[in-house]
């Protein structure tokens, strides 16, 4: 007697035939099939004869041994994991299925991958579907030269199609989302050039200062904002000089005139702001009755949300160090 039926329980003589690949037939219990799987209970009512073909008579072994003691042996997982979750598919035996598709999904490779994808699919297991596309979308170049990806594109076309069309979502994903990081990255760089200006006009730094403010001699260089300080110190005094920035030839004084400007859309404080034209650029706004455009009205949203979430990182980590 196959040692599949080694359990805690005392077992009648069983009374039911399970023929499979070998011509010998298994002895089992009708009672403990029926009770571990619906399928083989609707086939017992009528037959008192089983069959099952198709996968190898040890992979039927590690079937009985799961349904009789809901144990498998890791050996018989990794070497017939694929033929379980069929198994565990077609009799519908969940808990087995949930843990096929776990162990088949940790040894795929570049190799198998296409016959798991194909099985996956079949047994539906979207989620042992999903990691073999993952894999297949990082490895595309060595899984392309592999026989399976050959047979699928002679036998299964469809299959590539899907696989294919999932890949170029993939890619188009991946671009948007380094467009949308390089986006945020412009937005904070702007977000901390406002907050620059906004120190250098109210509290003065090495060589630019409100008129109201002394600016000491010697000064060590900033420390808040670094290097976008020295930078924005040379703007403006760029721009306080310049003389071809009226003529709008200076391409330093027109990107002077939208920090400007772009403080202005986004202080509301206009009219005890020290930050240089800031009320007067927006006074001439109001005057205009010009409304913004709709990708310059996106950047100040933009800015002005990026800005808010860097103050409230900056009042969280100061919280955090606090509280030790």
């Amino acid at each position: 007697m196959d040692t599949f039926m080694t359990t805690t329980r005392v077992l009648p003589e069983p009374d039911l035939y399970l023929y499979t690949s070998v011509s010998t037939p298994i002895p089992v219990h009708a009672s403990i099939l029926a009770s571990a799987s619906p399928v083989l209970e609707n086939i017992i009512m009528s037959n008192k004869i089983i069959k099952i073909s198709g996968v190898p008579h040890r992979a039927v072994i590690a079937f009985l041994r799961f349904l009789y003691s809901f144990r498998c042996r890791k050996e018989e997982m990794e070497k017939y994991g694929m033929h379980l979750l069929a198994l565990s598919h077609v009799y519908a035996v969940p808990e087995l299925k949930k843990r096929c598709v776990k162990a088949v999904g940790e040894h795929v490779t570049e190799e198998s991958v296409v016959d798991v994808l194909q099985l996956s699919r079949l047994c539906d297991a979207p989620d042992l579907y999903l990691k073999c596309v993952k894999l297949v979308d990082d490895r595309f170049k060595k899984v392309e030269r592999t026989e399976g990806w050959r047979f699928l594109q002679n036998h299964d076309p469809a299959l590539e199609l899907d696989i294919l069309c999932i890949l170029d979502d993939n890619d188009n994903r991946k671009k948007r989302l380094m467009m949308r990081k390089r986006q945020e990255k412009v937005y904070l760089q702007l977000s901390k050039a406002m907050e620059c200006l906004e120190h250098i006009c109210t509290e003065g730094c090495t060589n630019v200062g409100p008129y109201d403010v002394e600016l000491r001699k010697g000064r060590e260089p900033c420390t808040k904002f670094g290097d976008t300080c020295q930078g924005m110190q040379a703007l403006i005094q760029h721009f306080a000089t310049c003389t071809n920035g009226n003529s709008g030839g200076c391409m330093r004084c027109k990107r002077m005139w939208q920090l400007f400007r772009l403080h202005s859309s986004i202080c509301h404080r206009h009219d005890s702001c020290k930050v240089p034209l800031c009320r007067q650029i927006e006074l001439k706004r109001q005057e205009e009755k010009r409304k913004d455009d709709g990708r310059w009205r996106l950047l100040v949203r933009k800015v002005a949300s990026a800005k808010a979430m860097s103050s409230l990182s900056l009042s969280n980590t100061k919280c955090g160090f606090n509280k030790f």
